[in-house]
Order: structure tokens, then sequence, then C-alpha cells
């Protein structure tokens, strides 16, 4: 799994929406916790999918799905959770029905570099990695 992230990582080449810049830091936020598995799932001219999951969740598969979804022209960045694993105080995401793996997705978009909304998702990653340990 690790080579093949870190092939995708090498061979992205990043523009200057710095949706790339985005996705690393956001994933090495999460790789920073202790108790998580990280699996990543290449579907070139679809999706690049990083999938996290607490060691300690047994009810779903994972807490969080960072999809980059590979555009012709573009690649951006959508972060998923279940819904009832975070909040949203200031109604920035979106529900997809049946979305994340059959069920209902709460998915937040990244199109361009914007420090504050990073910061916004760390703080969704935190709540889901909190209430992936009780699942």
């Amino acid at each position: 799994m690790q080579e093949k992230l870190d092939t995708f990582l090498t061979e992205w080449e990043d523009n200057s929406l710095q949706v790339k810049k985005s996705f690393v830091l956001l994933k090495n936020y999460l790789a920073d916790k202790t108790e998580i598995t990280f699996a990543f799932k290449a579907r070139p001219g679809v999706s690049y999918s990083l999938r996290v999951r607490h060691r300690e969740q047994t009810k779903r598969e994972l807490f969080v799905i960072m999809d980059v979804i590979d555009e012709p022209d573009n690649r951006w960045l959508s972060i998923c959770f279940y819904p009832d694993m975070i909040t949203d105080p200031d109604d920035k995401g979106v529900l997809i029905p049946l979305g994340l793996l059959g069920e209902d997705g709460y998915c937040f978009d990244f199109e361009e570099w914007d420090e504050e909304y990073v910061e916004y998702l760390k703080t969704r990653l935190d709540e889901a990695y909190d209430n992936a340990e009780r699942e």
C-alpha cells in the first residue's frame, strides 16, 4: 500500500491550486495519530482513495476517506465522513446519500489551497478519529 501511495504522490505534479499540498498535509496530520491504518486504492482516471481506519473500530471499515478525484484537466479533493461521526458548525459539507461505502457520507470538497479550510478539516478529522475509537 505504502509503495503505491508513494508512487502516486511522486508522480502527481501539483499546480497553483495546491490540492496535492492539501492532501499531503492532511494525510500527514492523520499519520501522526496512533492506532490508525491506511488503505490506498488507485483508480486512474476516476479517483485515488486514501481510506483511514481506527484499529479499535468494529462497526465500520473506516472513519474518513480522502478521495483525489482524477479529472482530465484537474484534480480535486473530497474528504468524506459518516455524518454521525462529525459536526459541521459552519455548514461547509454536503450530505451524499449512500455515498460512503453504501452509507450516507458527509463530504467536504477541496479545490484549492485555503489554510482556514485545512484547519476546519483537521477539526473534523479529530472528531471522526475520537468517535471511531468508540465505533
